[in-house]
Order: structure tokens, then C-alpha cells, then sequence
């Protein structure tokens, strides 16, 4: 393995840390973001698991099979790119949105329901679909597939894991919510750029 893969490989790795801080980060302040208009009850709680858990499923699948499709570095910032762009919603206008679902669904159950599929839904399927997506990038040969998908998740659950205690104990207690969100959307929009320019010089380097 030359130099230029050792450092597409790392940034793919990298990468999918990233993506699984942002994904749990997220997840976790959707409660708070909820709470004031529908509670934060298990029916809650079990809303917005249950919305993050079939948007991942349809990522997983959909990010397998666009891997299929020429498969590339540049392609895999896309999704970091469309999924920040597509959580742009909630520093925006998550309040006016949960408003109007908050004035026409009574029953806090199914309000939280529709509010988490409508709010977190989208994003969450576009960041589902990063972990397929780049084990087909990392993958040289079919025999190391499983080695390098237990390497990969491995990497994108550490990364929930840091974006658990670092959401839930640090960062809701220095920034607002809406600050929050605008540093995840950030983030993934610059991993999108990295990712493109590591392109750029790899293949510079190739020539």
C-alpha cells in the first residue's frame, strides 16, 4: 500500500468517525429539541429511535447499492455535503415546523412522530448510506470485505460513542441548540471538502 492510499484509507476512516459523532449528536439532541412541544416521555424517546433506526435501515441499503455504481472519494463528500444541507432544516426552522404539528396533532405520541420523520428523516438516510458506501472504498479484495466492515464500524461507533458524551455532557451546556446544529452541518460540509481535495492530491501525486 502506497503513501496516497495509506492517506485516502485514513481519511475514509477518519470520515466515518465523523459521520457516526454527527449521526449520535444528533439523535440525542432531538430529544431536547422535541421536549418543549411534545414532552419527553418513552413515547417520545421511542419516536425519534424508531424514526433514526429506519432512516439508517434505508441508508444502509441505499448506500450499498450506489456503491455498486463507481465507486469514489469525491462521491462519498457528496453525501457528507447533501447530509449537512439536508439538516439545515433544524437551526432554521425546526420551531415554526413543531409549531404547526404542535397545534394540529393533540396527542403528544404521534405529533413527536410525525415531527421526527419529518425533521430528521431525510439527513439521517443520507448519513446511513456513508458506512456502506465507504466499506466498498476500503474493500481491495472480497476476501478482506469482512475485515474491513468490523474496521469501519468499529471506527463509525467509536465516533457515536465520543458524539454521545461529548453532546450530552459538554456541548448542550456551552451552546444553544440551534449553535449546536450549524457546528454539525459545518462540519460535514467541510469533511466534504476535505474529502474532494484529498482527491486532488492524490491524484496529482499519481501523475
Amino acid at each position: 500500500m502506497n503513501n496516497n492510499t495509506k492517506l485516502s484509507s485514513f481519511t475514509v476512516y477518519f470520515a466515518s468517525v465523523v459521520s457516526g459523532f454527527v449521526i449520535m449528536g444528533v439523535e440525542l439532541l432531538a430529544g431536547r429539541l422535541l421536549s418543549p412541544y411534545f414532552g419527553s416521555s418513552i413515547y417520545v424517546w421511542g419516536s425519534i429511535i424508531t424514526i433514526f433506526m429506519l432512516a439508517l435501515s434505508i441508508g444502509y441499503l441505499l448506500g450499498g447499492r450506489w456503491s455498486l455504481r463507481s465507486p469514489s472519494i469525491p462521491k462519498l463528500g457528496i453525501l457528507y455535503a447533501v447530509g449537512g444541507l439536508l439538516l439545515l432544516p433544524l437551526p432554521l426552522f425546526s420551531e415554526a415546523i413543531m409549531e404547526a404539528l404542535f397545534l394540529r396533532i393533540e396527542d403528544p405520541r404521534y405529533g413527536s412522530l410525525v415531527a421526527s420523520f419529518i425533521l430528521f428523516l431525510p439527513s439521517t438516510i443520507v448519513l446511513g448510506m456513508i458506512a456502506p458506501y465507504a466499506v466498498r472504498l476500503l474493500t481491495i479484495s472480497a476476501e478482506e470485505t469482512g475485515l474491513t466492515a468490523g474496521k469501519l464500524y468499529f471506527v463509525s461507533t467509536l465516533g457515536s460513542a465520543f458524539g454521545t458524551i461529548i453532546t450530552s455532557f459538554y456541548l448542550v451546556l456551552w451552546f444553544k441548540l440551534s449553535m449546536i446544529f450549524s457546528y454539525f452541518i459545518l462540519t460535514l460540509i467541510l469533511f466534504s471538502m476535505i474529502l474532494y481535495f484529498i482527491t486532488m492530491i492524490t491524484t496529482r501525486a499519481e501523475q
